[in-house]
């Protein structure tokens, strides 16, 4: 048996504890989102909780957790009727695995007694065996979509259904979802975001004493765990009890009026959408207060849940900041304005621009209109702001991939995705397709004697299925910011287009890069990743002025593309190249364009005003790309970018 980390012996990281120990009270607060930088201990957390919940009483037998007092009537293994035989077992703490497969999450036919005894027999996934315990997923972020849609039907619903290979079954699936992510990897979908409850930012301490503690911990956990266990008995056992306290309280607690109000208009006041917040946070109040052995909630209870249950709620897109929590200023007016206080002389947060000097205001002469600095850099002016991002063009190979990473730009075949057809397997079965192979097989059992219920199979009956979806693609960003680009309204056009493809590449699960070119050389301002966050403020930042070195630009993307082939060679690529076409530094870019052929290829035409050279068609004809003028990048033209992407895939 593998000891667990004691929860009772982590180090810091009090609200994660709190949140989960909530969850813990009221399994009907949601779950938690754990998100922070690798290192910090989410995992090990998460995992040490299941010893902490109450035994699970269920129906002897019965694969699917059922309650004896309240069994579903539904269940597979049912009916249970009277006489049930009940039995109590630890609560589970079931880990999905980001590369587990549909039927492994949901369930499937149980093929060995289909193929031996020709019945028709569900056998129970993961959402089955959470059933009224936890259900944890690692690196949550990186979830497949079709699983994604899995979790949030049965989040929605408590209930999983199953309806493939002629099986149709129905089942509850109510569980404690608890997720951990690194934002720099990427961020979740916001429908999958809103389902958890709590959210909670772990950061490692910079407190010199306290990490010394931690690596103490650690080290003698790792030497002798059980013992190491063991000295935490005590404040597990301590712990348990309060939780089962606090679950018998919770229905008694009283939620007054006032504090309702507060919670009503906080949410408000931070505007969120729709109305799960405001339950999650009265849910939470509820349990705080039950866990803090009072029998009704107060202000400060409303304080603390809004803090857990709001930060990931504030969001809009994926370029806001996340932050690292709320506005103490802001929830402290809102409260006050509940309880009928004034906010006379208070902040206000939304209030008009500042015209006055130093200000964002339109008064006096635009200082980003002057020449750019040659030199480098936006000589001390402030930074371009873009325009609103805008819903693209779909910039997407034609070509169909073979199993690259699952997302929502090129089409693919591979390990996951809808099931589109059957073939016979060319060389080792990996996918059987067991229709398929059933109805290969039926027409030749009395050909081949069978006798009694099982299958005659054969080689040559065997069909393995054809999964086709859509791939996440590298996107790499080749932006020419040099003077010729510096104007600031030409500037804020581009960072506006950037920044829209880079909102379509999160929509479209892409990994991003970015590289930037300007006097005499080209930088990679960011390297492949997941967090379109990181891209984003990198373009917040980004330098203008000097000469165009071109050449250099497509050299460095070069070298970028090579090197995460070699990272990640089932990725391909979609080289974005943003500029005017001009260039005025280094060699002729045709050369450098030739070298980059073999890649799908965008450029977005930059140029403008009466008189056009064309330089950036003759460089998208280099690179054997599509040209796109940047004022028809709105998806409007969208079946008109397809069909020119797909000329040159």
């Amino acid at each position: 048996m593998i000891t667990r980390y004691p929860f009772s012996a982590v180090v810091g990281h009090d609200d994660l504890k709190l949140a989960l120990l909530l969850n813990a009270v009221s399994p009907a607060i949601g779950g938690v989102l754990v998100r922070g930088e690798k290192g910090t201990a989410k995992s090990t957390v998460v995992r040490s909780l299941a010893a902490l919940l109450p035994r699970v009483a269920v129906v002897a037998g019965c694969r699917f957790s059922c309650d004896p007092a309240a069994p579903d009537p539904s269940c597979p293994d049912g009916p249970h009727e009277g006489g049930l035989s009940p039995q109590t077992r630890p609560a589970r703490l079931v880990e999905l695995p980001v590369g587990a497969s549909e039927d492994r999450v949901a369930g499937s036919l149980d093929l060995e007694r289909a193929l031996t005894e020709g019945v028709k027999a569900f056998e129970p996934g993961l959402l089955a065996a959470a059933h009224r315990g936890v259900l944890y997923v690692d690196e949550v972020n990186l979830l497949h979509d079709h699983l994604v849609d899995l979790l949030l039907d049965a989040a929605a619903m408590g209930v999983a259904h199953v309806e493939r290979e002629g099986v149709s079954v129905r089942h509850a699936a109510r569980f404690l979802l608890v997720g951990t992510m690194n934002p720099e990897e990427g961020e979740l979908r916001p429908q999958l975001l809103d389902r958890f409850g709590l959210a909670v930012e772990v950061r490692a301490s910079r407190d010199p004493a306290e990490r010394a503690e931690v690596v103490r911990r650690r080290l003698a956990f790792d030497a002798d765990p059980g013992g190491f266990a063991a000295a935490y008995t005590g404040g597990e056992r301590d712990l348990a009890r309060r939780i089962a306290a606090a679950r018998e309280r919770l229905p008694g607690v009283a939620l007054p009026d006032a504090a309702l109000r507060g919670i009503t208009a906080v949410c408000a006041a931070f505007d969120v959408e729709g109305m799960r917040a405001d339950l999650v946070m009265a849910r939470t109040a509820v349990a705080l207060a039950a866990w803090e052995g009072r029998d009704e909630v107060t202000s400060g209870d409303v304080r603390t849940a809004a803090r857990l249950a709001l930060p990931h709620r504030r969001r809009r897109d994926p370029f806001d900041d996340p932050g690292h929590g709320l506005d103490e200023e802001r929830l402290e007016q809102a409260l006050s304005e509940a309880d009928g206080g004034s906010d006379d002389g208070g902040p206000d947060d939304d209030g008009p621009d500042d015209d006055g000097p130093g200000g964002g205001g339109a008064s006096g002469a635009d200082p980003a209109d002057a020449p750019p600095n040659e030199g480098g850099g936006t000589g001390g002016r402030a930074p371009v702001s873009p325009t609103a991002p805008y819903r693209t063009r779909l910039l997407a190979p034609e070509a169909v991939g073979r199993g690259g990473p699952a997302g929502r730009r090129g089409r693919t075949t591979g390990e996951s995705g809808r099931t589109a057809g059957a073939r016979r397997p060319d060389g080792r079965l990996r996918r059987l397709h067991l229709t398929a192979t059933l109805a290969a097989a039926a027409p030749h059992q009395r050909g081949r004697g069978r006798s009694g219920s099982g299958l005659v199979l054969r080689r040559e009956d065997l069909r393995e299925a054809i999964r086709e979806g859509r791939e996440s693609n590298l996107v790499l960003f080749c932006v020419d910011a040099s003077g010729s680009m510096a104007a600031r309204a030409r500037m804020r056009a581009v960072k506006g287009a950037v920044l829209s493809l880079l909102l379509d590449a999160y929509q479209r699960r892409d990994k991003v890069g970015l590289v930037t070119f300007r006097g005499e050389d080209a930088t990679v301002a960011l390297p492949p990743t997941s967090s379109v966050e990181l891209a984003s403020d990198r373009l917040a930042r980004l330098a203008t002025g000097g000469r165009t070195p071109l050449a250099a630009g497509l050299r460095r993307a070069e070298r970028v593309l090579a090197a995460e082939r070699l990272r990640d060679p089932r990725r391909r690529p979609l080289l974005v190249v943003v500029t005017d076409g001009r260039h005025t530094s280094g060699p002729d870019p045709v050369a450098a364009a030739a070298r980059l052929a073999g890649v799908a290829s965008v450029v977005v035409d930059c140029e403008h005003g009466p008189v056009r050279l064309g330089l950036a068609g003759r460089l998208a004809a280099a690179l054997g790309g599509t040209p796109i003028r940047i004022e028809e990048l709105a998806a409007d033209h969208l079946a008109a970018v397809v069909r020119d992407v797909r000329k040159v895939a």
